[in-house]
């Protein structure tokens, strides 16, 4: 661990090359992500109807497309704030931020389906690329602690199946990381501090000459240090515990960079996280690293047809000092075509293929030699197309299918069908139903350790949904109501039945629920928004609340934004009482309920002491945790009835940003 003046000095430095980046050329004044300016510029329909690109990969109304589908804009980020990505999701409807044993802190599930131990059933893009983790099967924690938040324009989210156009683990949702595109030339520097040694810096760069834009931007984020007491038991059999004092750290770097010309287009991130481990025998700080690269080209080929090719190439890494001292070394590399017909002005038609290789490797340092638990590779590609059609000027139909072949495994179909209602300009009825897959990770199939070993044999998860949605989209308000219900076959779990411990496919779970979210725009000046969640998920054999989140959630927020710089937002999350199957002997048993109240204040100090410089100057506040929730969460993974540490309590941030 870095020592906090070590750390200021990196910020510093950081501020000082910005300054000399900056200092030779001219610039203007950019808005910034804390600048409320653009609420008071556009309408109020403006801004809660914006289009979505996610749901059929091009530009549509939310009306329109064949998902269910909620959007984060700029001016929500503005109002609420947020340090992380993972704090900006967490306040998402539908959506459920936790958190896993040894390999993952920080879990996003959609709709609370949190079956496996990672975020593997929730496919995260930037600007539409998936970034995928293989190995495992779903790491993100480094993207969701790291990314430079600052840059995002608005986040795109599907709740239910998105595979027949994407493909592996967009299962029980997608989530759209969609970042600025410069609309001048500007810079923007930022700096924060807290007590208990929290700190940050974070800046971008944005280009804009013709037809040539670039964006970059980093970041270097540090939470405040926190210990707990933390007891486990060592098995076996585990009848005996040893309790010690962990401290647990929460930093690291994230940066990105997206360019543009005419039709080529380059991006690429790099995320890193240190935070710390909770395994069956022990603790320990682990570090989480993630490339991703998109190299893309797009062309118009005539009035009718546009065509898009992307390669994509992610790699993953992890460095575990906790238990059994895991290090792992995967990558994908996606290369992928797309076609977009507009047939006439009833009907448009996408298709495509793509192609898959992946490799991993993960070795144990736990003797002090390196031990191969598992070397693998696997190809796979796929064909996909969707279609819509206007079959009356108030109806339309989708249908949609695509087919996969993983290496090993037999061919997959996984359709789309659905039917789009708008009795009325302002009342939207969609019913739907789609298919999704997630393909065994490289270690659930190719594992060999002493505890836990991989099947060869394993079939991919499967997902069947239907989603029932009417929706109101009014000028200063939006209303959703959705109904829906899902079945999942040959669900991926480590089978303990036998010794050593296997993964298998174990059969299928229901999953229903419904749920109710709406924004409201008071007026330009004051927003709410306010969202509620229930849901049951059961296994075929009887087994109730398989998974450890609540069945029922309720978030809220509301903010003020004012012409003269003040934006000041608060925003509620709350999860109610989990299964009795929860509660621990170890630890600090989960609570029944929760509130995490959120507080952000922002002060541009140009407009409200109106002064007319082209350079703009803010100040604003972080308060996560108002209410000192001190939270714990079921271990997964590891031995029943024990927890591990979520939430430390309060965390407050005070920072300054330029803008020139």
């Amino acid at each position: 661990m870095k020592s906090n003046r070590s750390i200021r000095m990196n910020c510093l430095t950081f501020v000082m090359v910005m300054q000399l980046i900056i200092s030779p050329a001219k610039f203007y004044a950019q808005t910034t992500g804390n600048d409320t300016t653009k609420v008071f510029e556009l309408s109020l329909e403006q801004l809660l109807n914006s289009e979505v690109t996610t749901v059929s990969k091009s530009a549509e109304k939310q009306t329109d497309a064949p998902g269910v589908i909620t959007v984060v804009t700029k001016d929500e980020i503005n109002r609420f704030g947020g340090t992380t990505l993972s704090s900006i999701l967490a306040r998402v409807p539908g959506l459920v931020a936790t958190m896993s044993y040894v390999n993952d802190v920080s879990v996003i599930s959609a709709r609370g389906e949190q079956i496996t131990n990672t975020s593997s059933h929730v496919l995260l893009l930037i600007n539409g690329r998936p970034v995928r983790e293989i190995l495992e099967g779903g790491i993100s924690s480094e993207i969701f602690e790291t990314f430079p938040v600052n840059i995002i324009e608005r986040i795109e989210v599907i709740k239910g199946p998105g595979s027949v156009l994407y493909g592996s683990n967009a299962f029980s949702g997608v989530i759209n990381i969609i970042t600025e595109k410069p609309e001048k030339t500007g810079v923007s520097i930022s700096g924060l501090a807290g007590p208990g040694g929290a700190l940050g810096a974070s800046g971008d760069i944005k280009i804009k000459a013709g037809d040539f834009n670039l964006i970059a931007a980093g970041r270097y984020f540090q939470k405040p240090e926190w210990t707990v007491t933390y007891t486990l038991p060592l098995p076996p059999p585990p009848t005996k515990v040893f309790t010690r004092d962990v401290t647990i750290p929460s930093e690291g770097p994230g940066a990105y960079l997206g360019a543009n010309f005419k039709g080529l287009s380059f991006m690429t991130s790099y995320n890193q996280l240190k935070s710390t481990g909770f395994a069956d025998r022990g603790t320990g700080n682990n570090l989480w690293k993630k490339n991703f690269y998109n190299f893309g080209y797009d062309l118009d080929v005539s009035k009718i047809w546009r065509t898009n090719i992307n390669l994509t190439y992610t790699l993953s890494k992890l460095d575990a000092d906790s238990f059994p001292k895991i290090h792992r070394n995967s990558y994908e590399m996606l290369a992928e075509w797309t076609n977009f017909i507009t047939v006439s002005k009833k009907s448009k038609i996408v298709f495509g293929g793509l192609y898959l290789d992946t490799k991993g490797k993960e070795y144990s340092l736990l003797t002090g030699s390196e031990v191969v638990s598992c070397d693998a590779k696997r190809g796979a590609y796929g064909v996909y197309a969707q279609a819509d059609y206007l079959v009356l000027k108030s109806v339309k139909v989708i249908g949609g299918v695509q087919l996969n072949k993983i290496e090993n495994v037999n061919m997959g179909i996984t359709p789309r069908a659905g039917i789009i209602w708008n009795p009325t300009n302002r009342i939207n009825v969609k019913a739907l139903y789609s298919q999704a897959f997630r393909a065994p990770s490289l270690d659930e199939v190719s594992l060999v350790f002493p505890t836990l070993q991989g099947n060869p044999d394993l079939k991919p998860e499967k997902v069947g949904t239907y989603d029932f949605s009417v929706s109101y989209h009014g000028e200063q308000m939006q209303v959703a109501l959705t109904y829906f219900y899902s079945k999942l076959f040959d669900v991926i779990k480590q089978n303990k039945t036998f010794t050593p411990a296997k993964y298998d496919n174990l059969g299928e779970a229901i999953m229903q629920g419904v749920e109710l979210e709406g924004k409201y725009y008071i007026n330009k000046s004051i927003f709410v928004t306010a969202s509620t969640l229930f849901r049951s998920i059961d296994d075929t054999s009887g087994n109730k609340n398989i998974c450890p989140i609540a069945s029922i959630g309720a978030k809220g927020g509301i903010s003020y934004a004012s012409e003269n710089g003040i934006t000041i937002g608060l925003f509620d999350i709350f999860q109610g009482p989990l299964h009795d199957r929860y509660k621990t002997t170890l630890n600090v048993s989960p609570e029944k309920n929760y509130n995490l109240l959120n507080l952000y204040g922002n002060f541009d100090l140009n407009k409200l002491f109106a002064i007319q410089l082209k350079q703009t100057f803010a100040i604003f506040i972080q308060v996560d945790n108002l209410l000192d929730k001190k939270i714990w969460l079921p271990n997964r993974g590891v031995a029943a009835g024990k927890s591990e540490p979520y939430n430390q309590g309060r965390i407050m941030y005070a920072g300054l940003n330029f803008s020139f």
